[in-house]
């Protein structure tokens, strides 16, 4: 996915095509270039033993801008990797067409596999990729093409990449001067442990090269001769000296600050653990990753060795620093990394790994999730300046498609993040890997996309919260603000006014909604739905609370009682993140519930449920057992009595007081689809076949748990038999 917010246009790489979707109006107007393999590939692709359909076909995996009018394309090709120009006009105009011309090899530009991952990034029109350049994804490296300089790569022998799982890359400028720029990469590796034994361990590395990088003149030639690498770690303190790491990377983000600021690296993790399974989310200074960089180099003196600080004499110019002014002695300039003497390339080679790790902002993750029943993949993060602050807005993608909102609040240095979740978005009906994310601020839209399709979500949902001031502060987004008569966007070049209300850090109604009474919520205000259950069998009632952080309190009123009491909590009682879970209900459990929730001291109703229970025996009589013949009756004999309207006595014994209604309405049904109706029932047979179906809209008939024939329509057995 390529989002161009000059030409307001989203590209789109897909299975044999490359899609276009205009950005500023209602309809996005779809473009498609249709962009299959070479005659023969497909059946080539599938000799070497590779799925026809989920392998053999040209995966479009790189979409860049090339120039004013064009984009660089890349795909898998069939495991022929290809790279074309993709003609998109100018800025207002819609083509979208492929240069045949254009077509050439896309090796170390796109992997041969569509499901290995890798990390693109493009400096004008030069391409860096970290990838797998060969048929077996066996040679992981990091290689530049295109553009004026020489091609590069890694050495291929994994003496500087170890199994690399790349995430992302990007050119992060250090200074106003550009012949230092470099290109970052974020990735994971699998290095061997030190205890040992022949097990193996993941870390999390940043790793960057020199753009000015030509490899060296005499030593790695052709090769990188400023690549240097540190470990990201993002761990939570235990007791002691004990720690809680989160050593896979699953993705990156860069927020780029105002002039003046340093870059911060938002990073997702997850554990590798078979027993634990968590995810944490940890924020980088890009200036403590400089400092890193700067420090020592890693020294080993064996395999089975520690590792350990260098302390010998580190050559001018420092290995892994790009040739600039900085490079230049009296006498003597380097101005190419070929001029390096054969010293420095070589300390480069044996000691690329930094001794010291790159630790997080305040030493700990800003935001943690374990237990989920979903796996995060993707981040994306939003800068945004409410009434009382500046806060990042954090939004995870998950594998089941939907969408996590969060923040995270930190009051102090060493206190520990408090985590707000504001909404999740359940972006695709059916349940699919989010592989992609992209931002813009400037639209305040969120495009998410994965292997069904691409959706746009907005930043903000405000109208959502409620429309009460109470339930608009509470919500807590730094999107949305009171605006004295509804919760709406709050804009903050708008200046300070007294009818916006928000506050973030703490969410306090009664500060911020004087004119609003705690007492509104009253449970006289939230009438009461009844709910069924029967005796002895499993009853739940749902309560979902509009925000998540909020707590649950859950309220019995019996008959009879003055006042209601808590529900205690036991083995056939228990309380559950969506409702309250009877296990074996009592007939003593009949009474009304009310559902509170209760955050920063504002209570609020969420529902209150009537559950009414029948007792086991009262359906004993309803459906005595009555003795079944040994043999069908013959066919061809007299036709069967009417059907007894056997719902009316379960309707009786609840006080249904709408009980003509719903005779006339079950007749109504059980007669559909015929060219007349006598207005009674007409004969068994014609009701049986509709018996299911008014019982199906029955909710009375969904609670009553008997005796049941298993068949569809689940009629009780004692019914079929008069």
């Amino acid at each position: 996915m390529y989002l161009d917010e000059y030409r307001e246009r989203l590209f789109l790489g897909g299975l044999d095509a490359v899609y276009s979707l205009r950005l500023n109006q209602a309809w996005p107007d779809p473009r498609e270039v249709l962009w299959p393999p070479q005659p023969g590939q497909r059946e080539e692709c599938a000799r070497s033993g590779k799925d026809p359909l989920t392998e053999c076909a040209n995966f479009v995996r790189v979409l860049q801008p090339h120039n004013r009018t064009h984009l660089l394309a890349c795909g898998t090709g069939a495991f022929q990797p290809v790279c074309a120009l993709i003609s998109v006009g100018y800025r207002g105009e819609h083509v979208l067409h492929l240069e045949p011309g254009s077509v050439e090899s896309g090796r170390g530009r796109c992997p041969y596999n569509p499901n290995h991952p890798f990390a693109s990034t493009f400096v004008g029109r030069e391409q860096y990729t970290g990838l797998t350049v060969d048929f077996l994804g066996q040679e992981p490296t990091i290689f530049r093409s295109g553009g004026p300089r020489p091609a590069l790569s890694s050495n291929p022998d994994q003496s500087l990449l170890h199994d690399p799982r790349f995430v992302m890359a990007a050119r992060i400028p250090e200074n106003s001067d550009h012949d230092n720029d470099k290109v970052y990469f974020f990735f994971t590796e699998t290095v061997p442990s030190l205890d040992g034994d022949s097990s193996h361990v993941t870390v999390s590395r940043v790793g960057r090269v020199c753009m000015n990088d030509v490899g060296g003149q005499r030593v790695l030639v052709n090769r990188w001769s400023t690549f240097l690498k540190a470990r990201l770690v993002c761990s939570v303190p235990g007791p002691g000296s004990a720690e809680t790491h989160f050593d896979q990377l699953e993705d990156v983000f860069l927020l780029w600050p105002k002039p003046g600021k340093s870059l911060e690296v938002y990073a997702l993790f997850s554990t590798i653990s078979a027993v634990f399974q968590g995810f944490a989310v940890c924020v980088y200074h890009m200036a403590d990753i400089w400092e890193v960089f700067n420090g020592p180099f890693a020294h080993q003196d064996g395999p089975q060795y520690h590792w350990r600080p260098y302390e010998g004499k580190v050559p001018f110019p420092r290995p892994g620093v790009c040739p600039s002014r900085m490079t230049s002695r009296p006498g003597r300039s380097f101005g190419s990394t070929r001029d390096y003497p054969d010293e420095v390339l070589r300390f480069t080679r044996a000691h690329p790994i930094m001794f010291r790790p790159v630790r997080p902002r305040l030493g700990r993750p800003v935001l943690v999730k374990t237990h989920l029943a979903q796996k995060l993949h993707q981040i994306v993060v939003d800068r945004v300046e409410a009434e009382d602050g500046t806060y990042d807005v954090i939004f995870l993608g998950t594998d089941s498609g939907s969408v996590l909102k969060v923040i995270a609040l930190q009051e102090g240095a060493s206190a520990k993040p408090e985590e707000v979740a504001l909404e999740e978005l359940q972006v695709f009906k059916v349940p699919t890997p989010i592989t992609e994310m992209e931002i813009s601020v400037k639209r305040q839209m969120l495009y998410v996309v994965s292997r069904l399709g691409v959706a746009q979500l907005r930043l903000h949902q405000c109208e959502t919260y409620g429309t009460a001031c109470v339930e608009c502060c509470l919500a807590r987004d730094p999107y949305c603000a009171w605006d004295g008569a509804s919760c709406t966007h709050y804009h903050p070049n708008l200046g300070k006014r007294r009818s916006r209300r928000q506050d973030i850090q703490h969410g306090n109604p009664a500060l911020q909604c004087l004119d609003q009474s705690q007492e509104e919520e009253a449970v006289g205000l939230v009438a009461a739905t009844t709910v069924y259950g029967t005796e002895h069998n499993s009853t739940f009632l749902e309560c979902l609370p509009k925000f998540p952080q909020a707590a649950v309190r859950w309220l019995l009123q019996r008959p009879g009682d003055e006042g209601p009491d808590q529900v205690k909590m036991d083995e056939r009682v228990l309380h559950t993140e969506r409702g309250l879970l009877f296990r074996r209900l009592s007939r003593f459990d009949a009474g009304i519930y009310t559902c509170t929730s209760l955050e920063h001291g504002f209570s609020q109703t969420v529902v209150r449920l009537a559950l009414v229970v029948i007792v086991a025996s009262q359906l004993d009589s309803l459906f005595p057992p009555e003795p079944r013949p040994e043999e069908p009756p013959a066919r061809g004999g007299l036709a069967s009595a009417p059907p007894k309207a056997w719902y009316k006595d379960i309707l009786q014994l609840t006080s249904f007081a709408s009980l003509p209604q719903v005779d006339e309405y079950c007749g109504r049904v059980w007669c559909r689809g015929t060219a007349e109706c006598s207005g009674s029932f007409r004969s068994r047979s014609q009701g049986k076949q509709a018996k299911g179906k008014s019982w199906a809209r029955l909710e009375l008939g969904k609670r009553v748990k008997s005796r049941v024939q298993a068949e569809h329509n689940r009629t009780p057995r004692e019914v079929e038999a008069t």
